[in-house]
């Protein structure tokens, strides 16, 4: 493992626009976050040649009652304020996520109501868009946004409505770049369709949760990449992964933690566990951390290609990763990991 590395570039799709190889989510920015280590972990990221940062309109509504989210974009607002580089920055934020306003979003103790958020996204309605970005631009105080995503894929609403607002921002120059997170392939190949017969821009980056572990049998799930995914994108390079949760809230690095996480429902079986013995024990003989080796093998992959989008909530989780910027992984570490599994 090398000393201190600067994040790298990748072009995004085909577009001829390099961003850094490692973007930085700032969904717990102004939550879970506080603005103070927000800003120290956004300074040393920049610190390290990085620039593409991440958003949503909605973050984190689900943070504490009455919220309305948008506080992770105000607070990046104030900090490119104050720093003068929203020129220097690959900024993404996204719409359709943020659930129609009711007391009943939020339990009694105060914890989110995620049934009754699902079935209230705003949705991707071509007016409900343009007030969602409106007021994105507003927060993060700044006339356009270099990659704007449909967050999560709205069947409701017509594809054709949706694209025709959504080329309506690209041509007044409030958006670079579209995107869509979230979505099955089959819809993203319908998008990508209807787009070429009406001369619409394309999604040019796919953002879906995506790590070293591989989603269970029978899981079914639009937000994970699954082998279907992954052979369309590594078929289509004008389309960038942009990979979500990629250590999965950090479980690599503690067996109590990925052994009662939520979030490891969605991976759990023998399959798992072979892969997790497998980055235990090579990270090991390598010295380095599973989180920090399956970050490098992530950054590693060609077919597709991955970005891997990463969301620490303080300084020392972000130094904790840093290394895995300038790990270089040989073929037959890469080998030894693939082939682990059940």
């Amino acid at each position: 493992m090398s000393g201190e590395t600067n994040i790298g570039t990748i072009e995004l799709g085909r577009t001829g626009e390099r961003v850094s190889s490692v973007a930085l989510g700032a969904m717990q920015m102004g939550n879970a976050t506080a603005e103070p280590e927000a800003v120290r972990i956004l300074d040393r990221y920049r610190d390290l040649g990085g620039a593409f940062i991440d958003t949503a309109d909605c973050y984190e509504w689900w943070a504490r009652p009455g919220s309305r989210g948008g506080e992770s974009e105000e607070l990046l607002g104030r900090w490119m304020r104050e720093r003068g580089n929203r020129d220097e920055i690959f900024l993404a934020t996204k719409g359709t996520a943020l659930p129609a306003h009711s007391p009943d979003l939020w339990n009694a103790d105060g914890s989110a109501n995620w049934e009754l958020a699902r079935r209230t996204f705003a949705g991707a309605g071509a007016d409900t868009l343009r007030h969602a970005l409106d007021g994105s631009l507003q927060r993060l105080g700044t006339d356009h946004v270099d990659l704007y995503y449909v967050h999560v894929d709205d069947r409701s609403t017509p594809l054709e409505e949706t694209l025709e607002a959504l080329a309506g921002f690209v041509t007044a120059g409030k958006v670079r770049y579209l995107g869509w997170s979230n979505v099955r392939t089959w819809r993203l190949e319908r998008i990508r369709q209807l787009c070429d017969r009406y001369g619409w821009p394309a999604p040019v980056a796919l953002q879906q949760q995506h790590s070293y572990l591989r989603r269970r049998a029978g899981l079914s799930h639009g937000s994970f990449v699954d082998d279907e995914q992954l052979d369309y994108l590594a078929e289509h390079r004008d389309l960038s992964l942009v990979a979500y949760s990629p250590i999965v809230k950090g479980i690599y690095d503690d067996p109590a933690r990925a052994a009662e996480h939520w979030m490891m429902e969605s991976y759990a079986g023998p399959d798992t566990d072979a892969r997790l013995t497998a980055v235990t024990d090579h990270a090991a003989r390598l010295g380095v951390t599973p989180n920090q080796l399956v970050l490098a093998w992530l950054l590693h992959q060609d077919r597709p290609p991955v970005l891997p989008l990463i969301g620490p909530r303080t300084l020392a989780q972000f130094e904790n990763l840093a290394p895995a910027f300038g790990l270089e992984l040989g073929a037959g570490d890469l080998a030894t990991l693939d082939a682990a599994g059940a």
